[in-house]
Order: C-alpha cells, then structure tokens, then sequence
C-alpha cells in the first residue's frame, strides 16, 4: 500500500502524479512558480512584526533529552521507492524566504528534527519517523509501542533505531491512541496478528477504533483523497517556493499499510490498568479529534499523553479535505477534564511535535486550548445570533490577546477563519439565511453570467491585472475564479490566477492553506494529475472492514438515473465467513442486508470476502474472476453482469480549480 497524504484510511492511498510540462514564466521556478511580488514581501515582513516574543523555549523544548540521531533519514519501501524522506527539508534553515510566512517557517525548522528522545523516566519518542510520533514506554518484560506511524516502513526504521540504541526487547503491548491511520498504519512492523491472537502482545485502543478506523472515508474516501492531494501538498516540489510542512510534521510516509484488531478497549473515564507492570489513567475522548480516541496518564512519572487532543497548534474543527466538523464544546470540555485529572503532570508528551515540561507552562499550553475552542464555539454563536453570517464572522473575529502570547495557539493546521465556519456549519448547514444563497445558478452557468455583465474576459483581465499589482489578491481570486469557471481554455486567466494562488500560498501561516493555493497554482499550470486514490493500496484495511459499512460501498456507487426502473436482486453469499447479504435495486436505490439467500435472487454470487476486496480495487478482472476457485454464480449470469454495470466508477482525478464538465 502507498501513502502519501495525512488523513484516515482511503485519503491518505495516494500515489505520486506526474503533470504536463509548461512554459515557465518570467522569475518562476522549476515548477513554474513565481517570485513573490513586492505586496507579497511587504505582508510577510508585516507578518513577522506581529509574532509573539520569542523565548527560546519551543526550540529547548524540541531538542531536549536527545539519546540518538540518524545522520540521514530516508527510508525505502520494498520495490525501491522512498516511503518517507526527511532530508527533502533540509533546505528549511536560516531566516524566512520571502515565499514563506514567517511563522510557517519557524513551525517548519522545528518539525525539522527528528531522532529518538527522552521523555520521563522509561518514557521515549521518535520523533521526525513519519507525520506522526511513535512513543515507547518501558515495561517490566518489553516495550510497549504508542501509535506505530503511518507505515510498516517507517515504523519498522523507528523500532530497529529503538532497539539499536537502548536494547533489543520484545514489544508486548501496542496502544493506539485514534483512529486516524498515521497512528496504527505501522502496526505490523511492530507485532504480527499471530503475536496478537497468541497473547504475546496486548492491543490497547478506545471503543469504537475498528469501526472508525475502517470506516471514516470507506464511502467518500475518492472525492477525499482528491482533496488531500491539495490539502497536504502531494504534488508540490519541497522547495521554499512549495511545500515546506504539513503543521503537524513533515508529511506521512508513503509505503505499506496494516492494522491490529484490539483486545481490549478503553470506554470509560478514568480507566486504570497496568500494562506489563505499567501503572496506566486512561481518559475516554471519542468525538474529539478523531471519532474514537484515548490520552492516558503515567502517575509514576507524573508524565501524561495528550494524544492529539492537545498539540503544538490550533488543530482543525474541520479539515480542507472534507469531513464532518468537530465539536468545539466536546473537544474543549475533554482538555478541562485533563486538567482537572492530573494537577501533578510534570510533562505533557503528544501524537505530533515534541513535549512541554513544567507544571505551568503544561497548564498554560491545555489552558489556552481548551479556551480557544470555547472561544471560537461560544463567539461563532454570539455573532450568528447577532445576524452575522460564517463569512462575516471569520472576516471578523480575532483571539483574544492572552490567547496569542504563544506560539502553540497559532494556525498551522486549522485556521481561526475556517474553525468559525465550522461552528457555524455544525449549528446552522450550508444554507446562511440570505434568499439568494437557497438557489444559486451551477458554477459554470453562474461564471459565464458573471464574465458577461462584468464585461467580457479581456475586461476581467485588464481590471485583474491593476487588482493584482496593488496586492489584491484575495479579490483578484475570486474574480478569476469566475472567468476560468466559465473559460478553462483561457491561458491568460489561468496564468494570472496562478500567480494569485502563488502569493496567497506564500502569505499564509497555515501549512494546509499554502498547500491548497499552491496545489491550485501547480494545478492551473501544469492540469490534473495522471494519477488519483490508489484503491487498491487500501486492501489490507478494507479487508477488516465489516461486511454492512462494505455493502455500503455498493450503495452510494448504484448510478440512479441509470437504475430508474431497474428491479433486481442479488445474493452475496461469502464462503469464508459463512455469511450472506441480499442486494436490491428497488426506486433506484440499493439496498443491502445480512440475511438468508432470497429465493427471488436473479443470480447468486459466492465467493470470499479477499477476492470481492481485489474485485472492488480492480487487482482482479472478469478472466480472474471466471477462474477463480473461489468463486461461483448460480442463477442469469446476464443479470449479474448488469448488476455490475450499474456501478459508477469514482472519478479519482475531477478537476478542481476548473468547473468538472
């Protein structure tokens, strides 16, 4: 499996791209990105005057208690392809680039360093393996692993590192603190199944971890994954006028993806247990950052795991790839439990970045975050009950001063502006209560309306032009945007735009926010990538995923308009599980259940549960099929066939900053 982009299971399968090449223009780069404009400069010198003090702490702290480092951090996969490649930032040093909002670049060098550090007593992290940190926690008998990476690769680099420097122990118990695949993707690098299965080694995750873990973009996971190409910069050269960080880390590994079923769960607050002589205080966090997530605390070394309900950053209330929003007053409410919890917390360790040492300053950091997202929720409300709509709000509404005194409030993943819009989302939907807002014309229609009463696209282009030499750009985007919505052939309207992306991208402190500009930019300039979601990069989970979220595949890929009229029924039986659904078509919609074979059935298709995995991820075609010993049809062969037919394939590379035909 191949991963190159952070978010839970099929949004982060993505495969590398290659795009056309284009005419550079005139100071642009490689890429064909161009220099930043003289407003671009001026903002970012603007930016850097606003910054909190610096005290020096942040970098003490990201390099305190190093036991060992790597001189070079590369890691392969099997077929010699580079899952994950740390020295590709090396080139992040010295003062901010002009192509860099100041304090994206200071978040960028401290994400930089990686090696395996001290924590606490018989508490260590490697940090800079993988987006994502892997935590080792000493037993009485062996290692107990926290959060095994995105990757078998990078996790299997990380824990060879571990043994190498402190000792050759036997991982006995594995915990996942959530859902989300760069903190269980490595698991087999870690313990097999059999491992597992035997009791050799105890799976520790919260309530609810399988299911979401196999689930969360089971259904939309294409339309994600095309969105995460721009939201964690896939394409992007790592230069200082591309991708310089991901907010949280570097970037995910890109290599081989697996899971562990858990043996036990943690479902309550607080939970103790003592693992392999461990004394442990678990906290129960679903519906935080992840839908199912656990932190815990070390009374004996008074150390406690944040997960990533706390970190070095504002995180997101909503993610720009597209996802259910977040419960600002849930997530909020979690941290003011932890503070109440463990009072005598002398270090705070997380999923990302590196810890925070100190009574005071752990309280500061769970302080300012718990009261930034109760902030963001209680003022989002106050103003929408005022009659402001989520634009107004986001455009308006600034933290507090004493929520800005530290770098670890800043956005570098989620944003202040776009947190507010997903308060506002949670309370309100999409629709803002203005009438012309209930039925806008389809976007392309909409454009070419626009471009005729402004004048016609030269017009556009002339009154652009003057926009974007005054340092218009957010403006000059939005315009723009209408003109290549509504003529993605014209070449100057593209270009222009994408020098607009370029100095958007430049300015923003939001690592996911640059990433999105400059992906738009990379994507006007040189088209779609060839490549999308790899499918079949997803087996392993999807093959763990139960059987009813499986058949809901089928259920949101059933083409309606081709099934209007369309009466059919199918059973599926699986012979490995013993188990069979009867699907549908009835009103143009599928409907799939667990039950007995129905004997109106037009066909019946057994086969196992592995091969309808390799079917789905096209890894097996109809003469494999027709094969295969384990599968069998009884009943119209013809109307199976037909079944099938009503299946829409996923478009895995629609275009973005043009309107989809």
């Amino acid at each position: 499996m191949r991963v190159r982009a952070f978010s839970p299971l099929l949004c982060l399968l993505l495969l590398s791209a290659c795009g056309r090449e284009l005419p550079l223009a005139r100071d642009a780069d490689a890429a064909g990105f161009s220099a930043p404009t003289a407003a671009t400069v001026a903002a970012q010198a603007e930016a850097a005057k606003s910054l909190p003090a610096e005290d020096g702490l942040d970098a003490a702290e990201a390099a305190r208690g190093l036991v060992a480092r790597e001189p070079s951090l590369q890691v392969k996969a099997a077929d010699g392809r580079t899952a994950f490649d740390q020295d590709a930032y090396a080139f992040i040093k010295g003062t901010a680039p002009a192509s860099v909002n100041p304090s994206l670049w200071r978040q960028a060098q401290l994400n930089n360093t990686h090696g395996l550090y001290k924590v606490a007593e018989g508490v260590y992290q490697l940090r800079g393996y993988d987006l994502a940190n892997m935590s080792i926690i000493e037993g009485r008998s062996g290692w107990i692993v926290v959060d095994p990476l995105t990757s078998k690769e990078t996790a299997a680099r990380a824990l060879a590192f571990v043994r190498k420097t402190l000792g050759d122990k036997p991982v006995v118990a594995i915990i996942f603190t959530h859902s989300h695949i760069d903190h269980f993707g490595g698991a087999l690098a870690v313990a097999s199944a059999a491992d597992v299965a035997s009791g050799k080694v105890r799976v520790y995750a919260p309530q609810g971890f399988m299911e979401e873990a196999t689930s969360e973009n089971v259904l939309a996971g294409p339309a994600m994954g095309r969105r995460a190409i721009y939201m964690y910069g896939r394409d992007l050269p790592r230069s200082v006028r591309g991708k310089v960080d991901n907010g949280l880390g570097k970037e995910p590994a890109m290599g081989t993806v697996g899971i562990l079923a858990p043996t036990d769960l943690i479902g309550h607050t607080p939970q103790p247990l003592v693992i392999d002589g461990v004394d442990f205080i678990f906290q129960y966090t679903p519906g935080s950052e992840a839908p199912a997530e656990l932190t815990f605390y070390l009374p004996a070394q008074k150390a406690f795991c944040g997960a990533e309900v706390l970190s070095r950053t504002m995180h997101n209330l909503y993610t720009l790839r597209g996802a259910k929003v977040r419960d600002a007053s849930r997530w909020a409410g979690y941290i003011d439990n932890s503070i109440d919890s463990y009072p005598d917390t002398e270090v705070m360790f997380i999923s990302h970045h590196w810890p925070v040492w100190g009574k005071e300053r752990i309280s500061a950091l769970m302080k300012e975050q718990r009261d930034t997202f109760r902030y963001i929720h209680d003022q989002t409300l106050r103003m929408a009950n005022q009659g402001y709509g989520p634009r107004d709000i986001a455009e308006q509404m600034t933290l507090p001063k004493s929520l800005q005194t530290h770098y670890w409030n800043r956005g570098y993943y989620g944003t202040l502006k776009h947190n507010v819009k997903a308060v506002y989302q949670m309370y309100f939907g999409w629709y803002d209560a203005n009438p012309a807002s209930l039925d806008p014309l389809p976007r392309v229609e909409g454009a070419q309306h626009y471009v005729e009463y402004m004048g016609g696209s030269a017009a556009i282009l002339e009154k652009a032009e003057a926009s974007y030499d005054k340092g218009e750009y957010r403006w000059v985007a939005e315009v723009l945007n209408q003109l290549v919505s509504a003529q993605p052939g014209n070449s100057k309207a593209k270009a222009l735009l994408a020098r607009t992306y370029d100095q958007l991208g430049y300015r923003a402190e939001s690592s996911a926010w640059r990433n999105v500009y400059l992906s738009g930019a990379y994507e006007l300039r040189h088209g779609v990538p060839e490549k999308g979601v790899d499918i079949a990069a997803a087996t392993e989970l999807l093959e763990q995923t139960g059987p009813e979220q499986f058949m809901q595949m089928f259920q949101v890929a059933l083409n309606g308009p081709k099934a209007d009229g369309v009466a059919l029924t199918i059973n599926l039986a699986f012979s490995d599980l013993k188990e069979n659904y009867v699907l549908e078509i009835e009103n143009a919609v599928l409907h799939a259940r667990r039950a007995p074979a129905a004997r109106n059935a037009s066909a019946t298709l057994t086969l196992t549960r592995p091969l309808l995995v390799k079917i789905v991820t096209k890894q097996a075609g109809v003469r494999d099929l027709l094969t295969s010993p384990d599968m069998k049809v009884d009943g119209s062969l013809i109307d199976l066939v037909r079944f099938f037919a009503l299946m829409d394939k996923p478009d895995l590379v629609f275009p973005i900053v043009t309107a989809k035909d």
